[in-house]
């Protein structure tokens, strides 16, 4: 059965769920993750020691500007009661009185106050409840009779945050391949940076909600996993680089690509320039028949030809810029291939960066699911076959997980994440490790 939708007086007198946000990752994801379900399941949280484990560093404690702008926008959906919604705060409470099915505007525009805000941070705040944000729709149709028009204006390409092409090209095909129910046109209308001088960037969605009484279903309960399924037949390159580097790092790609991966297809998908040496972005994507794997790096060129492959490259014919960005393309496909290379050996179904990603729709599903990956100091004995062989839980009997701390195979981020999900969904239970999460099915009833 799904998870029940409660009434407005039932909101009223929900009891406040409090979460201590130095808890696990202890960061913005954290943030994200409890207010994306307190809005979809329409109840109180108060977040205590807001991004508790970011520090007085450079990266901070307290509410960061994507943050503030995506719950902005969840308490004005929700008709929320909100207090410490503003950048730097240390304790926010969230008391949403609204459910998704009660979304009247079809079309969303949100801008962060920050031309370097994550835009795909502040999409992934807000997409679970408008997942759910469907209207009753015609039967004869394949999706609900009325999508939403998402606009987020912000970074693009920003430090510590997934890319717009990580979110084209790994995270939403993977959730539409995973889940019948999820579907998601979007389009990139400009680029922006937290690298150099700050530009916005824009992107559309177009989200075809659930409609009202139907649940996120798995593709498929029961997963396994063949050798052939981690051969990895196409690597996609997306590069977005300057103008200068657009002869040197294809050919070092090309080269480093061939012998990591021996007779696989590489299609450089993206060739953009950046438009300032302080702007180097390039994301790697491997395939195989069934899955898929990311790994990306935001970077800036080098100012001086100090580095030492610089050096030794040096003669007399050649600049100093010149050699350096030579060099510096080497580095750069050099570090990326062998990162997914590193990737793609682990043995996990998906890359470590989308392991969390897709906990939450695992939870609010309705049936199991699993994206098995080992943890990443992991070794197995045997190589690939042993890790395949950990992986595989066709034939395992289910041991109920402990959940009243961060726990699971998995990234920091994911084992936070999945502690996140039984904290504000009590019917959520996951197996093994994490490995296997039994959802709640949730939906938005029919009646209002």
């Amino acid at each position: 059965m799904g998870a029940s939708q409660p009434s407005c007086l039932a909101v009223l007198h929900s009891p406040l769920i409090e979460i201590d946000g130095r808890t696990g990752e202890g960061g913005g994801q954290l943030v994200r993750i409890a207010c994306a379900l307190a809005a979809v399941m329409t109840v109180p949280i108060r977040i205590t020691n807001v991004r508790g484990n970011r520090g007085d560093g450079p990266r901070g404690g307290g509410l960061k500007s994507q943050h503030v702008s995506s719950i902005q926008w969840l308490a004005k959906a929700t008709d929320a009661d909100v207090d410490g919604l503003s950048v730097g705060s240390h304790t926010l409470e969230f008391r949403p009185r609204l459910k998704p099915s009660q979304l009247k505007k079809r079309r969303i525009r949100i801008s962060a106050d920050s031309a370097a805000a994550s835009t795909l941070l502040i999409f992934q705040a807000v997409f679970p409840f408008l997942l759910f944000a469907g209207t009753t729709g015609d039967r004869n149709a394949a999706y609900a009779a009325d999508p939403i028009e998402l606009e987020i204006s912000g970074g693009t390409n920003v430090s510590f945050s997934l890319s717009f092409e990580y979110l084209d090209q790994v995270l939403l095909p993977t959730l539409e391949d995973a889940f019948v129910g999820i579907r998601v046109e979007r389009q990139l209308k400009a680029r922006g940076w937290s690298q150099g001088k700050a530009s916005r960037g824009t992107i559309s969605f177009k989200i075809h909600p659930l409609r009202l009484g139907e649940t996120l279903k798995p593709r498929n309960e029961t997963p396994s996993f063949l050798a052939e399924d981690f051969e990895v037949t196409e690597v996609d390159v997306n590069m977005i680089v300057p103008s200068d580097m657009h002869e040197e790092l294809p050919k070092s790609l090309a080269v480093d690509l061939e012998d990591l991966f021996p007779g696989v297809e590489v299609t450089f998908k993206l060739i953009e320039d950046s438009g300032a040496d302080s702007r180097v972005y390039v994301l790697l994507v491997a395939r195989s028949k069934t899955l898929r794997w990311g790994r990306d790096i935001l970077a800036s060129t080098p100012k001086t030809s100090s580095l030492k492959t610089a050096k030794k490259a040096r003669d007399k014919t050649a600049g100093a810029s010149d050699v350096s960005k030579t060099a510096f393309s080497a580095d750069v496909s050099r570090q990326i291939t062998k990162d997914l290379y590193e990737e793609v050996s682990t043995g996990g179904v998906v890359d470590r960066y989308l392991h969390d990603q897709l906990v939450v729709f695992q939870a609010l599903a309705e049936g199991s699911t699993s994206f098995p990956r080992c943890n990443d100091n992991d070794e197995y004995d045997g190589g690939l076959d042993g890790a395949m062989e950990a992986l595989d839980i066709s034939e395992e009997s289910l041991h109920e997980d402990r959940m009243s701390a961060p726990f699971g195979e998995g990234s920091l981020h994911t084992t936070t994440a999945r502690w996140v999900t039984a904290e504000l969904l009590p019917e959520v239970a996951w197996f093994n490790k994490g490995r296997v999460c039994q959802g709640i099915g949730m939906h938005m009833d029919k009646t209002k």
